[in-house]
């Protein structure tokens, strides 16, 4: 099988992290502060604050930005359920803002018209979450302009996109944005195992994180709100989650960010011969928005909607009788079951739901073969020409 992403572990991850295990500290030791002030580096931020997984960064985001009972967070359908499960945590409230056609994200029009309507209706987002679908930055800039317009903060759901670029930055860098949140899961651009990174300016928001993400619990005298027994003091002084990472995998990580660029190269290739082979085909292949440089997480293609072009689930299934391991990312958040008991309905959001009817993800990672990825080409291929054949049903 051919997977649709695969993390790639060398032996100097493997010496990184025996080298961790074969150390005094294997949870709260010198690789967290360590992985955590590369990635800052990188992305030309002041603060990050690692965690356990993406999820938790978000949900220590919107916490770090006061999101809580009767406020309301906004973000795109075409996500993973964390970026809007993430409000719920808070007790907030969540809407969605339909996507651009061509880029999948977030769609800034629609954005602004929502805005205009909500501003009479007095029910504004405290937060909006951008996510920058398969490694694609969003128009960050059109969003920070609304953002200055109507007074809601920004976090940047960047979970697709650690080395992507924004008119010539590393996403990341928070100029557009309170908060970016990364994925180091494993089929994302570089793996913890599970792990994820919040990235800030702002240093009560770096601070407030970092506290949330240990328990709400602070050794520094500073901080407490009673005169310390002694130097084993603690105060619990807000209520926090068990949300850190460990040295294990902030190791790892280090040692995966050095080939940061490497991947992201080859990632890139990998779309372009992708590009050059189906753009002939009655397929849609992604678009790149001319001031942003994708990561590519993933590679979608929009099947069944010219002429030729097999439906999504004969492509689907053709393929994978091949040991093809395509995907589909992703079913609209709004239309799982659990969004619908909060009111949402299909037809709500219609251009995620016209995207997700004809999305088809082909497999992309930084070891895939070059042969390996002529047999997705070539059963692509196959595929179209068989449903464009006469015989084929209908």
């Amino acid at each position: 099988m051919i997977p649709y992403g695969r993390q790639h572990i060398s032996d100097d991850d493997i010496e990184a992290v025996v080298a961790v295990l074969r150390s005094d500290f294997l949870t709260q030791g010198p690789a967290v502060p360590q992985f955590e002030a590369a990635f800052a580096a990188g992305c030309g931020a002041r603060h990050a604050v690692a965690t356990c997984n993406a999820t938790a960064a978000l949900h220590l985001a919107c916490l770090a930005l006061g999101l809580g009972p009767g406020d309301r967070l906004w973000t795109s359908p075409n996500t993973f359920v964390a970026s809007a499960n993430c409000a719920r945590y808070c007790g907030a409230e969540v809407d969605f803002v339909d996507i651009d056609p061509h880029t999948y994200n977030l769609s800034v029009p629609v954005l602004a018209a929502k805005l205009a309507d909500a501003r009479r209706d007095g029910r504004l987002p405290k937060i909006v979450v951008p996510v920058h679908f398969a490694g694609q930055p969003c128009d960050m800039a059109g969003i920070r302009a609304l953002a200055d317009e109507y007074g809601f903060a920004i976090i940047e759901d960047a979970s697709h996109a650690v080395g992507a670029r924004y008119r010539g930055k590393p996403v990341g860098g928070c100029d557009c944005s309170d908060i970016t949140v990364f994925s180091f899961h494993p089929v994302k651009i570089i793996t913890t195992g599970e792990g994820g990174m919040a990235t800030t300016n702002d240093p009560r928001l770096a601070e407030r994180m970092a506290l949330l993400r240990s328990h709400g619990i602070t050794r520094d005298p500073a901080q407490m709100e009673g005169a310390p027994d002694g130097a084993w003091s603690y105060e619990q002084i807000a209520l926090g989650f068990n949300y850190r990472m460990t040295d294990l995998q902030a190791a790892l990580g280090l040692s995966q960010l050095r080939r940061l660029d490497d991947y992201v190269a080859r990632r890139t290739q990998l779309a372009q011969r992708y590009d050059a082979a189906l753009r002939p085909l009655p397929v849609t292949c992604p678009r790149q928005a001319p001031d942003s440089a994708s990561s590519w997480h993933l590679y979608v293609l929009r099947v069944g909607e010219a002429p030729g072009s097999p439906a999504r689930a004969t492509l689907f299934a053709a393929l994978r009788a091949q040991g093809i391991g395509v995907n589909v990312h992703y079913i609209p958040v709004h239309t799982q079951p659990d969004y619908r008991r909060l009111g949402f309905r299909r037809g709500d959001f219609p251009e995620a739901e016209r995207y997700y009817a004809h999305a088809i993800s082909l497999p992309l990672f930084p070891t895939m073969s070059d042969a390996d990825q002529e047999m997705v080409i070539a059963a692509v291929r196959a595929a179209i020409a068989g449903a464009a054949s006469p015989s084929a049903p209908c």
